[in-house]
């Protein structure tokens, strides 16, 4: 029989990296990196990395059920400025019509120092809308040299009519164009415009890659539609991608904590993306990743992505010294001044030498150190030399170094410094660590995190670079992720297709809830997911008055996790007992249904030796032994759907506080069969019962429902 594949590609800057993974087993089979094929196109490098894996490893076209593809594009597109210019047509009218005017003239967006998307705008009024109009609008913007068109009207979330007529003449015309109803169905015109705008400027540059991508994997003959990456960690279809392109910016930063987590039984942790420049650093919380709404050029655009922070300390980065004292660590790189890590050298390369200093850029300051070396060669002193030299890099490790060159490299620094070369490695790990705790601590501080329970996670090449120090130096736990240096590659060849729809109403109905409902999986659908194994989850924000659809499936038809082993009852008890910050004997086993446990923890303390203060706390792990919530003055209950009316309903009154001018009811997680089901969001009974009802509707009476509420 033959065995079935997954396939994932990640196109960056300088590699493209491609891994192959059994379909059955999710183990990697084979990876490979080749350079980026820039001049003869990025869809070459493909055809090529995806021949060499399948002829080595004797894949038939037949074989592959899932190929996906991750790439930098959208986002690199950004950064340098190679963006298309977008004519806007703005439409409203009456009241509206001056704001609206306003609110889609974006104007020029700066993309970065120097780079802009540039825009020009035309407003039409929506009660005079003939072809003819619109017509003479879309030629002016032409006439300004608009690539795109974007289409802009004010309510067009509530009906867009308008914006379609504009999308149907710049079809027949056969231009690039983009409705802002498309894009968001926010209220909200300019930042609805604003990311309208952005997605637009980047059709053409895209459509161009999409099309030569798409077209090299049917020339191999493989059935299996390809699948592009997304910035929320999930994938979509590679038609999706022609209209939403903005979909895939910062991707890239999706993949790496989205191929961890296939991995790693990470409930709360931090996830370091570390290359030989920067390290790309993201949040995991009840095991899942934070997401936040993308800015571009400081602008917010209502595009959700994962919330990365980025700094420029990683495996190369080079050390600045100023009057014989060691200043800084980075930002510039090894990689950025063309020049080969001192650790990864032979030991004959350094047998002496001296240092010097440059300056890799022209406005640098000319303070970054190098090694020349007796033979004239010259090496620069990183980062990763100073984890090697202090024993932090575990052996076998990628970013493993040769420790007697990195030794006597370190030597002569030290010698210039007047220090030695333990001391000078330890200054600048210190460094290092201090600009990584305060981005660490931002993030712990911002998502609420327990610092006694979180998990520092490595990734990329240079992970053990960082994550073991950072660790030692906060007192918090660390692991370096499996496959580390091509965690983003697995990423893409395992990820999910995920759909987001948000829509702003104020106190959300039954109709409404079912309507977004049923949206978002004819949405998911359409971007190549299987119905069946589509799984919806609904949130409202009522400060915000959002009312948020997330839907994730699979591309075939059978779904499997990757970590399937059950752990046993003890083990999963010893778990708890970490997370709540208890000893063993003190969490008990409290119920357990489809997937989901529930352990309790009552921890008695002595205060002045005589008063005892007794703590409760509660946590759901997964049978894998991912705690996916966990919670101090909790209170949970096992029903049966059929008992949905009379004993959850009398436990959600228990817990609500009731006051003369309204009722408070308490926050509520409900775990059932593979599901759990987030709603802290409602405000009313009512609202709960009713999203309640729409998920659990295909159970049986007597299946069994595990509810956690708290304050």
């Amino acid at each position: 029989m033959s065995k079935k594949v997954r396939i994932g590609i990640d196109v960056g800057g300088t590699f493209t990296d491609a891994v192959l993974i059994d379909n059955a087993t999710y183990e990697v089979i084979a990876k490979r990196k080749i350079p980026t094929t820039h001049k003869e196109g990025v869809a070459v490098g493909i055809v090529k990395i995806i021949s060499e894996l399948m002829k080595e490893n004797d894949i038939s076209p037949d074989d592959v059920v899932f190929i996906a593809h991750g790439t930098t594009q959208a986002t690199n597109a950004l950064l340098e400025g190679d963006v298309a210019s977008v004519g806007v047509i703005g439409m409203g009218t009456g009241l509206d019509a001056r704001s609206a005017k306003n609110e889609t003239n974006v104007e020029d967006i700066e993309l970065a120092p120097g780079k802009y998307l540039h825009t020009k705008h035309i407003f039409l009024d929506s009660k005079d809308l003939s072809n003819q109009t619109i017509e003479d609008a879309i030629g002016n913007l032409l006439n300004q040299k608009s690539d795109v068109i974007v289409a802009s009207g004010a309510y067009s979330v509530d009906n867009p009519e308008d914006e379609l007529k504009v999308m149907n003449l710049a079809d027949k015309k056969k231009l690039y164009y983009t409705g802002g109803h498309e894009i968001s169905q926010l209220y909200g015109l300019k930042m609805r415009t604003r990311t309208a705008v952005v997605n637009a400027s980047l059709i053409p540059k895209m459509m161009e890659t999409a099309n030569m991508t798409e077209q090299a994997v049917l020339d191999m003959k493989i059935k299996s539609n390809l699948m592009i990456m997304r910035c929320d960690g999930g994938v979509m279809s590679i038609n999706e991608v022609r209209k939403r392109p903005i979909l895939t910016m910062l991707s890239g930063l999706a993949a790496g904590v989205a191929g961890a987590l296939m991995y790693e039984k990470v409930s709360d942790g931090i996830f370091f993306e570390v290359g030989g420049t920067s390290v790309d650093i993201s949040v995991i919380k009840n095991g899942k990743v934070m997401i936040k709404y993308a800015q571009v050029g400081g602008h917010k655009t209502y595009l959700q992505s994962l919330d990365v922070r980025t700094l420029g300390v990683a495996g190369g980065s080079m050390i600045r010294i100023k009057d014989k004292q060691i200043i800084d660590i980075g930002p510039r790189s090894a990689h950025i001044a063309g020049v080969e890590y001192e650790c990864f050298q032979k030991d004959e390369a350094i047998t002496g030498g001296d240092v010097r200093f440059v300056s890799p850029r022209s406005d640098d300051p000319k303070e970054y150190v190098l090694l020349t070396a007796t033979d004239g060669k010259e090496y620069s002193y990183t980062l990763a030399g100073a984890a090697n030299l202090l024993g932090y890099i575990p052996e076998g490790d990628y970013a493993k170094g040769n420790l007697t060159v990195t030794t006597k490299a370190w030597q002569i620094l030290g010698d210039y410094l007047g220090i030695t070369a333990k001391e000078a490695a330890k200054q600048v790990m210190d460094l290092a660590l201090k600009k990584l705790e305060v981005v660490v601590n931002e993030l712990i501080s911002e998502y609420e995190l327990d610092r006694k329970f979180i998990t520092l996670i490595g990734g990329g090449g240079s992970g053990a670079v960082i994550v073991n120090s950072l660790a030692e130096s906060m007192g918090v736990k660390w692991k370096l992720a499996k496959n580390a240096p091509y965690i983003s590659t697995i990423g893409v060849a395992l990820a999910m297709v995920r759909e987001q729809m948000e829509r702003t109403i104020v106190n959300p109905t039954d109709e409404d809830i079912k309507k977004i409902r049923l949206d978002i999986i004819e949405k998911i659908v359409q971007s190549g997911a299987k119905e069946d194994t589509v799984d919806v989850s609904i949130e409202i924000d009522s400060q915000k008055n959002i009312l948020r659809a997330i839907a994730t499936g699979a591309t075939e038809l059978r779904q499997k996790d990757l970590n399937t082993e059950a752990l046993s009852k003890e083990k999963l008890q010893e778990i708890s007992a970490e997370a709540l910050g208890a000893e063993k004997t003190e969490t008990k086993f409290l119920n357990a249904t489809g997937r989901w446990n529930v352990f309790q923890a009552v921890s008695t303390k002595k205060i002045l030796g005589i008063f005892k203060s007794k703590k409760s706390s509660l946590c759901v792990i997964d049978r894998e032994g991912v705690v996916r919530l966990k919670k101090e003055k909790a209170f949970s209950i096992k029903f049966t759907k059929g008992a949905r009316t009379t004993s959850f309903k009398s436990f959600l009154d228990e817990h609500t506080i009731y006051s003369d001018a309204n009722a408070t009811i308490p926050k509520v997680f409900i775990f059932y069969r593979e599901k759990m089901l987030d709603l802290t969001g409602m405000q009313t009974a009512e609202q709960l019962y009713s999203i309640l009802d729409v998920e659990t509707e295909s159970l049986k009476d007597e299946e069994e429902i595990i509810a956690v509420a708290y304050k």
